[in-house]
């Protein structure tokens, strides 16, 4: 069996490790093969898509016109994976090489567009593994300090080289803002992918939020998820002082080199802790809070504690913070998720709010103590902020990147097993990629101040 760092899923263990008596995994094959084709035959009504595989090709849909999608199985095991997880068995099915796909994004563009016809992919089996996990996040899904430390690791604590290979040069692993001097978010479709473009529409987003946050020369910021160190060099280089608080300590090596190449050191402070574990003298000492794409971490059992903790940490009068996250639509948000492939192969026990859910438990948590000034969707940012991590991962995911991953991680020694591990990122690019396009999924930025907070003299 195969791994990608991450575990995977336990039906995906047993059908990669053909733990079932061979007879039953031929029925199971087949079974799912016929309640496949037959779901495609009735359901698809909006492309085209072909299928090959031992037994010949199938035809769905209209397959006639320009943009049809040519699928082929190379493992019968392709079917069983998509009957017990529906959509995740696609992912791990694409990761361990049952299917090729002519054009992975149009895949995964016709099953957005015929989801409504082709609900006979879910089946009682994946409905109640669906169901299982959404109940389990939800009422077990408190994230102890053990816990999270555990899933910043393997989120995060890949290698340093590794991110480097796809990330912009600061290392800000978030969606970066696109301006017209990049061409916008279809500046790499329109006219073609520049050098420096990410890194300045990533710089962009930076001084975007930092503003937002209102800090000022002498202020003292407090980060939630240092990252690479890219926002807190930022800040201080403004003339900030900055406390940055993250549980990996890849993360916080990188900060303090990078901290101290910039000449900022004496006025960045980083610490390996969780914000649950912030010193008694952070209390009421900051003017304002950042948190880049770090609050899905929190879990929903957890949010009122964080926002009490941010409460606790600023300043009475005067203070402000800023988060961004990706986050559901209110028209399919709910506090029931399901495990699903980015929840479980990228983003262990994450949980995505709604627009509308951040002030709604901020009211609750701390009612009265802040406001909402801004409310922002940067979703149509993120498209293409993924198409150039994909090129750059794609350009540079060989020798001395892979020989680091290798030697840290022994399980992707074999060649299956790394190229399983490429797959998953190369299908998270995309499939990420295509959420936020069809605003399946939202990027949000909320900005919130205390009370009665200007943010400039207009009387």
């Amino acid at each position: 069996m195969t791994s990608t760092i991450h575990p995977p899923t336990f039906r995906s263990a047993v059908v990669s490790a053909r733990l079932l008596p061979s007879h039953f995994i031929s029925v199971l094959n087949a079974y799912g093969r016929s309640r496949i084709l037959d779901t495609l035959t009735q359901g698809l009504h909006k492309g085209g898509l072909i299928i090959t595989d031992e037994h010949g090709t199938h035809k769905f849909g209209n397959t006639e016109g320009t943009e049809v999608v040519l699928l082929r199985v190379h493992n019968p095991a392709f079917w069983t994976r998509i009957v017990v997880s529906h959509d995740i068995g696609v992912a791990e099915a694409f990761m361990q090489g049952d299917f090729t796909v002519s054009d992975l994004k149009e895949l995964l563009n016709l099953w957005l567009d015929n989801r409504t016809t082709l609900s006979g992919l879910s089946n009682l089996v994946s409905s109640l593994f669906a169901y299982y996990s959404a109940l389990a996040i939800k009422t077990f899904g408190r994230q102890t300090l053990g816990m999270a430390k555990g899933n910043v690791e393997l989120a995060y604590d890949t290698s340093n080289s590794f991110f480097q290979c796809f990330l912009s040069k600061e290392m800000m692993y978030s969606c970066a803002l696109w301006g017209d001097a990049e061409g916008g978010v279809r500046g790499d479709l329109d006219n073609g992918s520049k050098p420096g473009d990410l890194e300045a529409a990533q710089q962009r987003k930076i001084h975007s939020i930092l503003t937002k946050a209102r800090v000022k020369p002498g202020d003292r910021l407090l980060e939630i998820g240092s990252g690479w160190g890219a926002m807190a060099v930022a800040a201080a280089k403004l003339g900030c002082v900055v406390d940055t608080i993250t549980l990996s300590r890849e993360q916080m090596a990188m900060t303090e080199q990078r901290a101290a190449e910039e000449g900022v050191s004496d006025r960045v402070n980083v610490r390996v802790c969780d914000y649950r574990e912030l010193p008694l003298e952070f209390e009421h000492a900051f003017d304002a809070v950042v948190a880049s794409e770090m609050v899905e971490h929190v879990g929903p059992r957890d949010l009122p504690v964080f926002f009490r903790t941010l409460d606790w940490a600023l300043k009475r009068d005067r203070a402000a913070f800023v988060i961004t996250a990706t986050s559901q639509p209110e028209h399919r948000w709910s506090v029931y998720q399901s495990d699903d492939f980015a929840r479980h192969y990228h983003w262990p026990n994450s949980h995505l709010p709604s627009p509308l859910s951040i002030p709604n438990t901020i009211q609750e948590s701390v009612p009265g103590k802040f406001v909402l000034h801004h409310l922002e969707d940067h979703g149509t940012h993120y498209p293409r902020t993924l198409r150039e991590w994909n090129r750059r991962f794609t350009a540079n995911f060989e020798g001395v990147v892979v020989a680091e991953l290798r030697e840290r991680h022994p399980e992707l020694r074999s060649d299956t097993a790394l190229k399983a591990f490429k797959r998953k990122w190369q299908y998270m690019f995309v499939y990420a990629e295509v959420g936020f396009a069809r605003a399946y999924t939202n990027l949000n930025c909320w900005t919130f101040t205390r009370p009665e907070n200007v943010s400039e003299p207009c009387a």
